[in-house]
């Protein structure tokens, strides 16, 4: 393994009825990049006419939730009242704070005539002074993020700040989250001014320092190191991480730096405590 990769994580397969996601984060060698807790691959999936995803409502605390698509759409809904169907390139970030409910879902026009989907789901931990902040959702669309250029390498920074370019989604402690595409024969060097990393292999291939990583691994850098990433075919990656936060606990859909607080939720959850999804009529219940 190079010198400047610590850690080369392979995620495990889940199937959350009908449609595979691949589990990169949370793992058992390296629970957090960052404030990044949670990380699925979610298809490419192709969903006939008259099917689609139903995830019902469920909750969250202390995170922040954010989608972000390759392709097909999702339609996102909240115990806040928002509801926003998400696009490739947009961002639906939805903090949770000190509690949310939501559900996501195909919209009835994708699901009528049928649609397939390809994207990344990933929870952002709050910091200790943000965990029980008000909950919050924000959508920006893809025009509204910036895009920049990295030797040659396009990029769109989701959130945080990377390239001397700062993304307008709201982040609470220092992090970086960029979609890159890199064409056959390209190479860059990874950001270094943060100080946790990892670089996820969507589509494609890369090599780093000779190491060769295929689609659906993340590589999770050493602290300080050059990392220069090289495609000979192409590569499709996500770019994470950010200042380390402490450990995290993470029960279900609930994520907190105290357990007594999950405790808390179970039992809020379990007695209908949590405001409802307007519109919402169905709930996962509390796992047993």
């Amino acid at each position: 393994m190079p010198s400047s990769i610590d850690i080369v994580i392979e995620p495990r397969g889940r199937d959350l009825g009908g449609f595979e996601v691949r589990r990169i984060l949370p793992h058992a060698r390296r629970r957090m990049v960052g404030p990044f807790v949670f990380l699925d691959h979610l298809g490419p999936a192709t969903f006939a006419p008259g099917t689609g995803i139903d995830v019902r409502p469920h909750p969250h605390i202390g995170l922040a939730t954010v989608t972000y698509l390759f392709e097909g759409e999702m339609l996102h809904r909240d115990s806040l009242g928002a509801v926003q169907n998400i696009m490739p390139g947009d961002v639906n970030w939805m903090t949770a704070g000190r509690g949310i409910v939501h559900s996501e879902r195909t919209a009835p026009e994708a699901r009528a005539r049928g649609f397939r989907i390809h994207g990344i789901q990933s929870w952002v931990a709050l910091p200790l002074e943000a965990e029980e902040t008000e909950p919050s959702f924000h959508h920006h669309p893809k025009a509204a993020l910036p895009e920049i250029d990295v030797e040659g390498v396009p990029m769109r920074l989701i959130a945080g700040t990377a390239y001397g370019a700062e993304s307008p989604v709201r982040t609470f402690s220092p992090t970086f989250y960029l979609d890159a595409a890199m064409p056959a024969g390209a190479a860059f060097d990874l950001t270094d001014e943060h100080e946790e990393r990892a670089v996820y292999v969507a589509e494609g291939s890369v090599s780093v320092e000779g190491a060769d990583y295929p689609a659906g691994r993340m590589m999770v850098c050493a602290p300080g190191a050059a990392v220069t990433l090289a495609s000979p075919d192409g590569a499709r990656l996500m770019l994470l991480g950010g200042a380390g936060i402490g450990p995290r606990h993470i029960w279900w859909n609930l994520v907190s730096s105290r357990p007594t607080r999950i405790e808390q939720a179970k039992d809020d959850w379990k007695a209908g405590r949590f405001a409802p999804v307007p519109g919402e009529t169905e709930y996962i219940p509390l796992p047993e």
